[in-house]
């Protein structure tokens, strides 16, 4: 079998229905108007399902004041889902939205499970666990999580205190954070934070992926969470990642929580 059929049948297993083939990520995309679009893909920016309203666990939006800002899901599509954004009563836009979903449990065949720890660069310590679960015969059970966030248009023309306010944590159970107070440019410094339980996570692989490029740039955070970048090209670029560990509740149980925010670059 070849490595490229492993990985459609891996994204298969990740999917959210058993008729949403080859999903992975989930991520938003400015939908025009007052709406965003949360969609699940096997390689972004390519959207290839849609979840489902239920599967929404939570979600909202920020414009830098009011950190209530309703969204809500508006219209189920075939690839995407349509998010509608509340209005705030000053009327101001939006500037960042994030959402979480439900949890979802998933089996990986023992032949699919490599090419998943590849494909999210798992760290040494989950291949050795996994390789002691194997040693017992125990298959790979999974519980995952998905979180998703996104910076909008409007934060390139917002004063710099509201972009920064913005920016802030929103208490998600993993999230990536831009910090600082600049807009994002092309060719600038980019300072990222990334949170799991609202406490910095250190040593966590993180992709960036352009919208005009398949190829992406492998980041580590340090020691706080952080990790650094200097954006090539302009556009929209989607940061991903995925913590993968041993349920410390469920024996033999892996446990994931797959993280993602958009950012543009002008």
């Amino acid at each position: 079998m070849l490595p490229a059929r492993w990985f459609t049948l891996l994204c298969a297993a990740l999917c959210f229905t058993a008729g949403a083939a080859r999903a992975h990520d989930s991520w938003f995309s400015p939908a025009g108007g007052n709406a965003v679009a949360l969609a699940t893909g096997n390689r972004y920016p390519v959207q290839d399902v849609g979840p489902s309203a239920a599967s929404v666990a939570l979600s909202g939006c920020s414009d830098g004041e009011t950190h209530a800002i309703a969204l809500r899901p508006a219209r189920e599509q075939a690839r995407w889902l349509e998010m509608a954004v509340g209005t705030t009563d000053a009327g101001h836009l939006p500037q960042s939205c994030w959402a979480e979903l439900h949890a979802a449990e998933i089996e990986l065949k023992p032949q699919l499970v490599q090419v998943y720890l590849a494909e999210i660069r798992a760290p040494a310590r989950v291949r050795t666990a996994w390789a002691e679960l194997q040693a017992r015969g125990v298959p790979w059970r999974e519980s995952y999580r998905k979180f998703a966030r996104i910076e909008l248009a409007a934060a390139t023309d917002a004063p710099h205190e509201l972009r920064a306010s913005a920016r802030r944590p929103t208490g998600m159970d993993l999230e990536i954070v831009v910090r600082g107070d600049s807009p994002i440019a092309v060719g600038q410094p980019l300072e990222l934070q990334v949170l799991r339980d609202g406490r910095p996570l250190p040593g966590f692989a993180v992709e960036l992926i352009s919208e005009r490029s398949a190829l992406g740039v492998w980041r580590e955070t340090d020691a706080q969470g952080m990790l650094r970048h200097r954006l090539p090209f302009g556009g929209w670029w989607l940061l991903r990642g995925t913590d993968l560990r041993v349920s410390a509740e469920r024996p033999d149980t892996w446990e994931s929580r797959f993280v993602t925010l958009a950012i543009e670059a002008r």
